[in-house]
């Protein structure tokens, strides 16, 4: 029996052996990791160009001669720029209803120097921007209180009487130094077989009539007769201006003069050696098949020629008035006058631009004009302005086909002449 128990206690511990040993339970650890994501986005930024809107009264050649001026603006200033053709007649009209809507269809509009003076109230306040030129110009801003609202642009002149050289070179013609050469010169060319009229009138809106008229009398009542009659201090019924008239330009009309003919046609007319002589102003030499062939002298013992500019100014309205700013900055820049020197047609305004940027017609009529006494005499119709510019202009007009109605005319000027 011993042995039976012994080996049962044998058995067992034997059997408990193979029993694997209870595997215990780990200590569960949850660990919590916060784990940052960085989202990378692309945002996407558009710079807004601003489109500028330039008004000028420039067309044809004219603007072709103003366009690189404003493709070199582009580049620069890094925005965009279109032109509209606005004459001032039609802009004095177009602008008061659109300002008065608080609304401008410009950003940089060319307009009369006595209009924007005028409604200087809806102009931006230059005085900044010009301060940084001033010493570099020949002509003044213009100002109201001291403070500026338009700026000049580039000169124009008109200097006289242009003719082609080449014309004259075939008759064997010379430019006259006296008033009887003048004459004798009227004379020679009427006789020229295929000639109608020695001297083509340019007609527009009549401020080409307007402009030969002003010429006589600079040149025989001297720069300060024209002065005085923009002031009212001498009237036209004045019987030195009447004499001027009377004397001098009257018995030339309808016997040299043609009548008057649209100004762009008569060009054509004129170069085609219909007619001999063509005043003008100095932008014509942009508008010829051969500028070279130009030539121009004044009437004899002129001491000035009419000479101006066209004003730039922006109006409160328009929606980029820092753009506009830097472009008209830009435009009056020795960088911007010259790129329009270059061009033709018109002459800088500013004192440091080399004769030798201007192509040669141009550099020629700056040379010759560097010796008249006053190259820039106040323009009379441009002057007065107003509701007389466009009467002068009319009974100009009028002048030219009855050269009898003299004393009406100067009637008429006199008594619709502004009052201070």
């Amino acid at each position: 029996m011993k042995r039976i128990g012994l080996a049962l206690v044998v058995l067992m511990l034997a059997l408990s052996a193979c029993v694997p040993a209870a595997t215990p339970t780990p200590e569960r650890i949850v660990e919590t990791r916060v784990v940052e994501r960085t989202v990378e986005k692309t945002v996407e930024v558009t710079k807004v160009i601003p489109t500028l809107t330039v008004i000028g009264p420039w067309a044809g050649a004219e603007m072709d001669q103003f366009l690189p001026v404003l493709k070199a603006a582009e580049e620069k200033l890094g925005v965009k720029i279109q032109y509209r053709i606005y004459r001032a007649e039609d802009l004095s009209q177009v602008l008061p209803p659109q300002f008065e809507a608080k609304q401008a269809p410009g950003d940089v509009i060319f307009m009369w120097e006595w209009w924007v003076r005028k409604n200087k109230d809806h102009a931006v306040d230059l005085t900044d921007l010009w301060q940084k030129e001033a010493n570099q110009f020949v002509l003044q801003p213009t100002t109201v209180d001291g403070r500026v609202y338009a700026v000049p642009y580039v000169l124009w002149v008109k200097p006289g009487f242009w003719y082609k050289k080449s014309f004259f070179q075939k008759h064997n013609l010379q430019p006259p130094t006296t008033w009887e050469e003048f004459l004798a010169l009227l004379d020679k060319i009427s006789a020229i077989p295929g000639i109608k009229k020695a001297i083509i009138t340019g007609d527009g809106v009549g401020w080409p009539v307007g402009d030969i008229v002003e010429h006589f009398l600079i040149t025989f009542g001297g720069p300060e007769l024209q002065q005085n009659l923009i002031a009212g201090k001498v009237r036209f019924t004045d019987p030195q201006v009447r004499s001027i008239f009377a004397e001098r330009l009257v018995p030339l009309l309808g016997k040299y003069f043609s009548d008057p003919v649209e100004w762009t046609q008569a060009i054509d007319l004129w170069w085609n050696e219909e007619y001999g002589l063509f005043f003008m102003g100095n932008w014509l030499t942009g508008m010829v098949k051969d500028p070279n062939d130009l030539g121009v002298f004044t009437l004899p013992g002129a001491r000035g020629v009419v000479g101006g500019t066209d004003w730039a100014f922006i109006p409160k309205y328009s929606e980029n008035v820092e753009a506009a700013k830097q472009l008209i900055a830009f435009m009056i820049s020795k960088e911007g006058m010259e790129v329009r020197a270059k061009q033709g047609g018109k002459l800088a305004s500013r004192k440091d631009i080399s004769p030798d940027v201007y192509p040669p017609a141009d550099r020629a009529l700056a040379e010759a004009l560097a010796k008249v006494e006053q190259p820039t005499v106040p323009d009379l119709d441009d002057a007065v302005g107003g509701d007389w510019q466009r009467l002068f202009w009319d009974q100009m007009k009028l002048l030219w086909v009855r050269p009898q109605a003299l004393d009406s005319v100067l009637r008429q000027l006199d008594a619709k002449f502004p009052t201070k």
